[in-house]
């Protein structure tokens, strides 16, 4: 999740996708294209399973990229290869150039962080993590949340409808307590806040067993950057921010970094993901991310499922890329800061290292979204 995007209502854009020959992509034929695929496979029966009961205003997905989702599911394990990972794409899907109005295209970076925790409050543990309230409900469906971001996605259910639930500054000064709720106590404030922000994380016990916890709804007020407000207050400079910086600054006084984390009335709730889903974190509609390859995408533009080839000349720290950022990437994830047609978030893994280039991306970048081919297409 970037650390200075907020989320305002997006203005209209004029938008296109501009049909482009695959020789087009910067990298394509360099690309691991079955490392993509492989990506692709684990969203496409949660999109499949999706599409049966979605009720969604923003993109859905065609019959054509559902077809194409069955297709990747029916590939025998043994055709897996690299070349027929290539063809499986060029076949099915149609590269098209991203053209529009808006700001120029934009990559940021998440990642899961590995954090130590208890199940039981400590001196040491003393930062709750909260489970979903029984009266939160959700006011547009979760793949929307970032699309729609601006204003009010989740609310508190009363006996007369619904009302905007209790904000950040409320809930860490002892909203929730009594109630049960308490998944799991951390050390340090700091690092639970970018918890909240990345949507997942590993939590480290004191016996050594490790769990994975991962978004289960938000209080629904919109996130506001609290590294955009330090920039604008004159706190920090553009180029000074960063992730680490950021960390360092909330963490040198106590009582001013709550204060400006407090400036994201925002708050995430959380599950623990069970035994058979815990290989990774997940993205929307409970997809197992893949390091490198899934992607966080406004769902007004790009439907969940959809492969985008990205490409970025500048970023360069990606594991692989030292000649810029080039790779067939799949929409799996949204983000409320995630706005635009070319602005996408790279889930970077889980861990300090994956961590620190998370926080330094902050790149100008392309899309190519690949959009399934009708029937009548070559």
């Amino acid at each position: 999740m970037p650390l200075g995007v907020t989320a305002p209502e997006m203005p209209k854009l004029s938008v296109a996708f501009e049909p482009v020959p695959y020789a087009a992509l910067p990298g394509w034929e360099e690309d691991d294209h079955l490392a993509a695929l492989k990506a692709f496979i684990r969203s496409a029966s949660r999109v499949l399973a999706s599409a049966e009961t979605s009720s969604t205003k923003t993109a859905r997905p065609s019959p054509e990229l559902l077809a194409a989702c069955r297709a990747a599911l029916a590939l025998p394990a043994a055709s897996l290869t690299p070349a027929a990972a290539k063809a499986f794409f060029e076949t099915r899907f149609a590269p098209h150039c991203v053209v529009h109005t808006g700001a120029q295209g934009l990559l940021t970076g998440y990642y899961e962080p590995l954090l130590e925790g208890s199940r039981t409050q400590s001196g040491a543990f003393d930062i709750p993590i909260y489970r979903r309230p029984p009266d939160l409900v959700n006011l547009v469906a979760e793949s929307e949340r970032g699309a729609l971001a601006h204003a009010l996605t989740h609310a508190r259910k009363t006996s007369t409808g619904t009302e905007p639930y209790t904000v950040r500054s409320e809930i860490e000064t002892g909203a929730l307590q009594g109630q049960g709720l308490e998944l799991l106590w951390l050390k340090d404030p700091v690092d639970a806040f970018f918890m909240h922000i990345q949507g997942s994380g590993r939590i480290r016990f004191p016996d050594g067993r490790m769990i994975r916890i991962t978004y289960d709804g938000k209080n629904g007020h919109p996130y506001t950057s609290i590294g955009r407000y330090l920039i604008d207050a004159g706190v920090l400079s553009a180029e000074e921010m960063s992730l680490d910086a950021l960390k360092d600054w909330l963490k040198a006084d106590a009582d001013r970094g709550r204060k400006a984390m407090w400036q994201n009335a925002s708050f995430v709730f959380f599950r623990e993901i069970e035994e058979d889903g815990a290989d990774s974190p997940l993205g929307v509609l409970e997809i197992a991310l893949s390091t490198g390859r899934s992607l966080a995408v406004d769902t007004n533009f790009h439907t969940i499922g959809t492969p985008i080839y990205v490409s970025s000349p500048s970023l360069t720290h990606a594991p692989g890329q030292p000649a810029g950022f080039r790779r067939l990437m799949i929409a799996q994830d949204v983000g409320s800061a995630i706005r635009g047609p070319e602005r996408g978030d790279i889930y970077f893994g889980s861990g300090d290292e994956a961590g620190e280039l998370a926080g330094i991306t902050k790149h100008p970048g392309t899309f190519f979204a690949l959009l399934p081919r009708r029937g009548d297409e070559p």
